[in-house]
């Protein structure tokens, strides 16, 4: 009877457990690259080991307190110090566990700081407490920092209601555009202090360090908006100074890209061309 207690519980939690890790959404995202897929499936399997493990675990030592509780006659044996077999067994199945998952984390980890081949290159600079991007061999730079209405809004006895405001925190004035389906480079470094670029759907998260630059890449598989924050507490403003990135299609990239590099070539206080995004 106690047996069949102890399946049906641990039957229900396991039950229970998958609908919690996919749709919750505390767990990590699957994300548009293939790196991140790759992320979310290495995080999942590690999940499942250690779910295994751990009903495993606690089953034995449910059903050893239970079973072999005082009250039910049982006597210690002095005489058992340990057993060989049993040794060998715990310490050789934790280790093909951590090889069997160190080999694929091993080789997602080397294809993530392999930025041969790519495409376009983008320079990330963090500042206190906004970013720079600039697009190598295109003329094009600019900065993005929090977009106006989320910035008043946050100030303190601004009045305004913050849920009301359109991305609370998760907007900007000039996100970084990108063309879809293309290897992107980027050049990480910082022009103060230390910032960190992070955006959860590329499974890209690199350090902007003044005086070193690191590097990164992602290519997006599906256009849209996707929002990172600085991961690195750099400040009095840390918290305010969050990552958009636009993937568009390569034709509205070209027309973007043209329409910028057209308002870095007017004069000043000429009416500059404007762009889409």
């Amino acid at each position: 009877m106690l047996k069949r207690t102890v399946a049906s519980a641990l039957g229900g939690l396991m039950a229970t457990v998958p609908a919690f890790a996919y749709e919750s959404s505390y767990n990590l995202p699957v994300g548009v690259t293939d790196i991140s897929a790759r992320v979310f499936s290495l995080h999942m399997m590690i999940f499942w080991v250690c779910v295994v493990i751990g009903v495993a675990v606690f089953a034995v030592m449910i059903y050893s307190i239970v079973r072999f509780r005082k009250s039910a006659g049982a006597v210690p044996d002095k005489t058992l110090t340990h057993s060989t077999q049993v040794e060998v067994v715990w310490t050789l199945i934790p280790a093909l566990i951590l090889v069997s998952m160190a080999i694929p984390a091993a080789r997602t980890l080397v294809e993530m700081e392999d930025t041969r081949n790519s495409e376009l290159t983008v320079k990330v600079t963090g500042y206190q407490w906004k970013w720079q991007y600039e697009y190598l061999g295109s003329g094009v730079a600019f900065f993005s920092t929090l977009s106006t209405d989320s910035n008043e809004a946050r100030q303190l006895n601004s009045g305004v209601d913050v849920t009301k405001v359109k991305d609370y925190l998760l907007s900007v004035d000039h996100p970084l555009v990108v063309p879809v389906d293309t290897k992107v480079r980027l050049l990480v470094t910082g022009n103060d202090v230390i910032h960190s670029w992070w955006v959860p759907d590329f499974a890209v998260k690199k350090d902007a360090i003044p005086g070193f630059v690191n590097e990164a890449w992602f290519k997006a598989k599906k256009v849209g908006r996707y929002t990172g924050q600085c991961a690195e507490l750099c400040g009095r403003d840390h918290g305010f100074m969050p990552i958009v990135v636009e993937v568009v299609s390569k034709d509205d990239f070209a027309k973007w890209l043209a329409a910028r590099q057209e308002a870095a070539k007017a004069p000043a206080g000429a009416p500059a061309a404007s762009a889409a995004l």
